[in-house]
């Protein structure tokens, strides 16, 4: 019920997962990854068991084909399954049980795997697997993962429609939690839509994280720059124009800081309320900004 990709990207080792699927919150049951570890899509007749168990066998240096192969063996409902698994290495392993539901079926590339079942037609899965062979060396993993299912969606994907979507993408090396990107859309009318939108707000804020570890070591006039950019990465955030004022300020362009906080401010104007809490050491543009508010009122 569900297209989904599976990938390693060779030039950063970095590991993910990409679906989409017109069943409530497919994220929660299909994404899985573990950094230098692998990634694995199980879906179909989906059985979650898959994605930890997978992930366990390859942490113990069980490449991704046997590693699958083990599992669909001890699995009574093997046959209904789709499952597919990349390891550190690219190795991939795929399985497209006899009993999915046509269409259904699955596409492998060189640290690749694209898969689907209930299609509306048998090109959504190769469509996948040449719009991400086509994005090499042209993007991140996370993009070129969404570039595959939008080729999904435009072959006609899912038969029954469009609900929910999800994307993992882990770092090649570091603790099991970590991830660089791990977003879901429960339940949307166009999630893959909605899940571009909240890949460009997670690396808005992304940004904006770095620069609040600036702030935190002193370095002001660095971490303003990246307050501007997250801000102009999602202009219509007033939280990320309010901190990118407060930067511009701190950078020597007091007018112009001034006129994006008052923007701030006039889009939720707790804003204002917040700026004389702010200390000094967080905001050092904060009282001049806030002087010449006052002047203007």
């Amino acid at each position: 019920m569900t297209y989904s990709i599976v990938a390693r990207d060779p030039d950063t080792g970095e590991l993910g997962v990409a679906v989409q699927s017109h069943w409530f919150s497919v994220g929660s049951i299909v994404t899985w990854a573990r950094p230098g570890i692998g990634a694995v899509a199980t879906q179909a007749n989906a059985e979650a068991a898959y994605g930890p168990r997978a992930l366990d066998l390859l942490a113990d240096g069980v490449p991704a084909p046997d590693a699958l192969a083990q599992l669909v063996a001890a699995d009574p409902g093997g046959p209904s399954r789709q499952v597919a698994v990349v390891d550190a290495a690219g190795r991939v392993g795929v399985h497209t049980g006899p009993k999915c539901i046509a269409q259904a079926g699955h596409i492998t590339g060189e640290g690749v795997s694209c898969q689907a079942n209930i299609m509306a037609s048998e090109r959504v899965w190769p469509a996948m697997l040449d719009a991400f062979a086509a994005s090499a060396g042209s993007g991140t993993l996370t993009f070129r993962l969404l570039d595959a299912l939008d080729a999904a969606e435009r072959e006609g994907g899912d038969l029954r429609g469009r609900q929910s979507a999800a994307i993992l993408v882990v770092p090649a090396e570091g603790e099991p939690w970590r991830a660089l990107v791990s977003l879901r859309v429960e339940d949307h009318p166009d999630p893959l839509a909605e899940l571009r939108r909240l890949v460009r707000l997670h690396e808005a804020y992304g940004l904006a994280g770095e620069a609040d570890e600036l702030l935190n070591a002193g370095r002001h006039d660095e971490a303003a720059g990246l307050y501007v950019k997250a801000s102009e990465c999602v202009p219509d955030s007033h939280e990320l124009l309010f901190w990118a004022g407060l930067g511009t300020a701190q950078a020597g362009n007091l007018e112009a800081g001034v006129a994006k906080v008052q923007r701030a401010i006039a889009l939720q104007p707790s804003w204002r309320e917040l700026l004389p809490r702010l200390p000094a050491e967080l905001a050092p543009a904060a009282p001049d900004v806030l002087a010449r508010l006052a002047a203007g009122s």
